[in-house]
């Protein structure tokens, strides 16, 4: 089932034109790569499908309904969000908090709810904890929950970072270098985060500069550059396509 899809996708910024008339399909239940050499606009597409920034031309569709001109809230909302890359945290709060805030999106507390306590409003709060421990443990650190997110290792703050976009409920889970930054054992872990992440049924998109995860973790890829797309097809199929090799991959980094 087509899950997004992007037409004819353009941002021009005054003469540059970072994308180039994108067209995009992911499938749900996907795990799709989006590479390309720096400043190609894969960052500028992830910007656009979540509303950061609005299209020069083109139409954003998520699940059927258009979604160009929404605020990124509105589209959080309809099941799509993303991670930054260098992550944002709550840096002077607890790991559990930070999921917490993300969470109040979907929350019905409202800002005067704690001052008239009531059953009701425990109850949710005690769901909403309930699902919060959920994602920690999802994405492998629950065990740092009351830990301040500003004195974590930085993989744990990757996972932080993912673990708050999951906390908005997507449907389309986009990711922006998650591995950035890695050795290869975190690169690893990270890699199972993002399996045991999919196997819950959320589809992700995923932009990273390391190869070997995502020639390793993707079904698909699609490679853009100056804003294009010049190739799309198989972890095989892009690592020996000639014009790929060319604007990116290089010879020496074809392997996974």
């Amino acid at each position: 089932m087509l899950l997004l899809e992007t037409k004819k996708l353009t941002k021009q910024f005054g003469g540059l034109t970072a994308v180039n008339s994108l067209e995009l399909q992911i499938n749900q239940g996907e795990i799709v790569g989006l590479i390309g050499p720096n400043g190609a606009g894969k960052t500028t597409v992830f910007n656009l499908i979540t509303g950061f920034f609005l299209p020069s031309n083109g139409t954003i569709l998520l699940s059927g309904e258009r979604v160009e001109g929404l605020r990124p809230h509105n589209i959080a909302q309809k099941g799509c969000t993303r991670t930054f890359q260098p992550t944002k945290l709550f840096s002077g709060y607890s790991v559990i908090r930070n999921v917490l805030m993300a969470q109040h999106l979907y929350s019905r507390i409202h800002f005067w709810d704690p001052f008239v306590p009531s059953r009701s409003l425990r109850d949710r709060e005690n769901l909403l904890l309930k699902e919060v421990e959920s994602i920690l443990d999802l994405v492998g650190i629950s065990e740092q929950r009351n830990e301040q997110a500003q004195d974590l290792p930085h993989g744990h703050q990757q996972a932080l970072g993912i673990a708050i976009a999951l906390a908005t409920h997507p449907k389309l889970l986009l990711l922006d270098e998650p591995a950035t930054g890695m050795n290869p054992e975190e690169s690893f872990i990270m890699m199972e985060r993002i399996r045991k992440i999919a196997n819950t049924g959320i589809t992700i998109v995923i932009i990273e500069h390391d190869m070997k995860v995502i020639m390793n973790l993707c079904s698909r890829i699609i490679a853009i550059n100056y804003g294009k797309k010049i190739a799309e097809g198989t972890p095989k199929q892009i690592r020996e396509n000639p014009e790929v090799i060319q604007a990116y991959l290089g010879k020496n980094d074809v392997s996974a």
